[in-house]
């Protein structure tokens, strides 16, 4: 069993475009309160404050957010280990390489995206427990989500014999299926959806990223050791990480690794990914609206309203989301918020200011 303290890896480099207009490069999702008080990167650093198992976090960001990130960190009351400012982003498995040279070799590191919902946290703890003696015998260990739908925006891990109780190994990384198949699975009962949350000791998956991956491993390592420093914050070197390849973690390592885990979990979790999800996680009044800010409904059910510094009203509409900010309104039916990104794909082409800007509340 590992005697070491686990540490908190919290993934924080992504723009969340699918919740503009709230949600943007400079102010992303995961530094946003979108489901209470706190922002999505305080709810999962505060999964892993219990002193006695988890250590000081690790944050892998992008440079435009890193204050933000200490500043909202402080308030919580949390203290980082580092955090460390990718130079571009290069997706996740260099990313979890930077935090895993700046750990300790034998540390246990528990990787999370930093904008996921969790709302059963002790299960999720168990499910870390029943992980554990695995990784200390240098097991790469994934949770896998217990599906509810057959839905088709999420990879799929299909799992195999089981190792320990609670535990079974990987026997596929699914890709995004299409309706029939993430039916299929579903029925089969063995799926789980792939949450992209792992634990595995450092040195671990150093070893097989230098395996696998070589010349990403080489990138990570030259990178850490051209490093500068101030305080908490942790600039790698900029042209030698540049040099590696940009991959997942599932691509590069858990698809090629052999002793590859998976724990199934049960735990209230949403990776809240589009308008939709976040209406289905909220709290709802007795017409199934989610209202959030200055909002006037009248005759008004089943929709998510949102203002942001404005007032919004409606009147006699049903199924859609209202999203206003000072200087965007959005509008589209519910259950089709996924078309946002053809509406960002619009602004992108003509470089409109609230992609970037973060939305003005004064």
């Amino acid at each position: 069993m590992l005697t070491t303290l686990i540490t908190p890896v919290i993934l924080s480099g992504g723009s969340g475009t699918r919740l503009w207009p709230l949600s943007r490069s400079k102010r992303p999702k995961q530094l946003l309160a979108l489901t209470g008080t706190e922002t999505m990167l305080q709810m999962t650093a505060g999964r892993c404050v219990d002193g006695g198992r988890f250590g000081k976090p690790i944050i892998v960001t992008n440079a435009a957010h890193a204050e933000d990130i200490g500043a909202q960190l402080t308030a919580s009351g949390f203290t980082p280990a580092a955090i460390i400012t990718e130079p571009a982003g290069r997706n996740t498995a260099p990313a979890i390489a930077l935090a895993a040279i700046e750990a300790n070799s034998d540390a246990a590191l528990l990787v999370m995206p930093s904008d996921h919902v969790i709302s059963d946290v002790p299960a999720f703890h168990a499910a870390i427990e029943r992980a554990l003696p695995l990784v200390a015998e240098g097991w790469l260990v994934t949770f896998g989500i217990t599906p509810d739908a057959p839905d088709t925006g999420f990879g799929y891990i299909q799992r195999g014999e089981e190792i320990v109780a609670g535990v079974q190994r990987v026997a596929a990384f699914v890709e995004k299926p299409d309706r029939a198949r993430a039916e299929q699975y579903l029925a089969q009962g063995n799926y789980s959806w792939n949450g992209g949350i792992f634990l595995f000791r450092a040195d671990t998956y150093l070893t097989a990223l230098e395996q696998y991956a070589p010349t990403m491993a080489k990138a990570a390592h030259a990178a850490m050791a051209g490093a500068t420093r101030d305080g908490a914050i942790v600039a790698p070197e900029r042209e030698t990480f540049l040099q590696s390849p940009s991959e997942s973690i599932d691509y590069a390592i858990m698809e090629r690794a052999d002793q590859v885990a998976v724990v199934p979990v049960e735990m209230g979790w949403s990776d809240l990914g589009s308008w939709d999800a976040l209406h289905d996680i909220a709290e709802r009044d007795v017409d199934g609206n989610v209202i959030h800010g200055d909002v006037v409904a009248i005759d008004t059910s089943h929709c998510l309203i949102r203002g942001e510094g404005v007032v919004v009203t409606t009147v006699g509409v049903k199924d859609l989301i209202v999203v206003a900010t000072r200087d965007a309104v959005m509008i589209l039916p519910r259950g089709s918020s996924q078309e946002v990104k053809r509406v960002v794909e619009q602004l992108k082409t003509r470089a409109h200011i609230t992609l970037d800007m973060p939305f003005p509340m004064d």
